[in-house]
């Protein structure tokens, strides 16, 4: 049931950091603790058929772009009341999707998920970020901030090595806004079995620079940016920056100095630096108009097989709220032209979440 942190033997659960158990109906579930010595042997008690997703590819012949169709998810849990939350500890007669009566980060494969099963293939895990479910990641301390770190480099090592992966996408949706079917505090982990539209685009454009510039596209962004007016915060080794060509009011991209293509190639040391980076610019989205702000973060990663050596990992989140009590939508021209319209100017972006620190 259980394993090491590094995945390489069997530890007695309470002197582990990382727990793997399976749930009711065969998928698993890791347990990342902040320290050891938690009981994680609690076993999933409810009644639940198998699993039997059924996504299908579809390539859009016009755009060139693969297109997932997952009818299987229009079933999902949806907004519930905090007293019916799935991703909450088991306590008492209510059992939820984790079957401790505590955790601290927890990933496990998502019953709805949008990949996976034949044949589209693939994978999706969610990940909680904490127990509580009135908690935000901003608020996250400085150690669960380590633990969610280990969490998302693990499963992007794992994911990265599992047939057909061929790109693992780390995110999280927060808000109503959004389009967030849960409240709890929670992201999720893609694998796709293909390489999806949008990172595909950055390292062809990256491969072009490189052909001739001789050198790396994002590497040279960020010496650009980092003694730059665009710059909101930065640290040691990572700046966080408003992107000149912003599409979103309110965007920030966060790049290591170094050349770096992922979380696993990342020391602990950098990961927690970039992870109190990361932090503090969620921080300055929620002072900005004195609210929780709705937004979605993700990170840019190598792919799995291909062209690890022209990406550079980024962490890149926006918000879609424009100003207090008005929202940014992907209107005709976004949506049906492809061509983004941003009414905030990056220089002023930058300044009011400066301001905001």
């Amino acid at each position: 049931m259980t394993v090491s942190e590094t995945g390489g033997g069997t530890l007695d659960h309470r002197n582990s950091l990382r727990t793997s158990v399976r749930l009711a109906d065969d998928r698993e579930l890791i347990y990342f603790d902040d320290e050891p010595g938690h009981d994680r042997t609690a076993p999933d008690l409810r009644s639940l058929p198998p699993l039997r997703p059924r996504s299908e590819l579809r390539l859009d012949p016009v755009m060139g772009e693969w297109v997932v169709m997952a009818a299987h998810r229009q079933d999902r849990t949806h907004l519930p009341a905090q007293s019916e939350c799935p991703l909450c500890p088991s306590t008492g007669g209510r059992r939820s999707e984790i079957p401790a009566a505590d955790y601290h980060v927890v990933t496990f494969e998502n019953r709805f998920p949008s990949l996976g099963g034949p044949p589209a293939g693939g994978r999706c895990e969610v990940v909680c970020f904490t127990g509580d479910h009135d908690s935000s990641f901003a608020l996250l301390p400085d150690r669960r901030l380590d633990t969610v770190a280990r969490a998302w480099t693990d499963r992007t090592a794992e994911l990265n090595r599992l047939p057909g992966t061929e790109y693992v996408f780390v995110f999280e949706n927060r808000g109503v806004e959004i389009g967030t079917t849960l409240h709890h505090p929670h992201g999720q982990i893609y694998a796709y079995p293909f390489v999806p539209a949008a990172p595909a685009r950055a390292l062809e454009m990256a491969r072009r620079y490189r052909a001739e510039q001789g050198s790396c596209l994002f590497c040279s962004i960020v010496a650009a940016e980092r003694a730059g007016e665009r710059v909101v915060a930065r640290s040691d080794r990572f700046v966080a920056f408003v992107p000149e060509a912003a599409r979103w009011p309110y965007e920030v991209h966060i790049y290591p100095y170094g050349h770096v293509g992922g979380l696993p190639d990342l020391d602990p040391g950098e990961r927690s630096e970039l992870m109190v980076l990361y932090r503090d610019v969620l921080r300055r989205f929620d002072r900005l108009f004195d609210a929780p702000a709705p937004y979605i973060a993700h990170l840019q990663q190598a792919p799995a097989r291909v062209d690890a050596g022209l990406a550079h990992l980024s962490v890149r989140v926006f918000t879609p709220r424009r100003a207090e009590g008005k929202l940014k939508y992907l209107a005709a021209s976004e949506s049906g032209a492809g061509a983004f319209i941003n009414d905030v100017l990056p220089e002023e972006a930058a300044r009011r979440l400066r301001a905001a620190g």
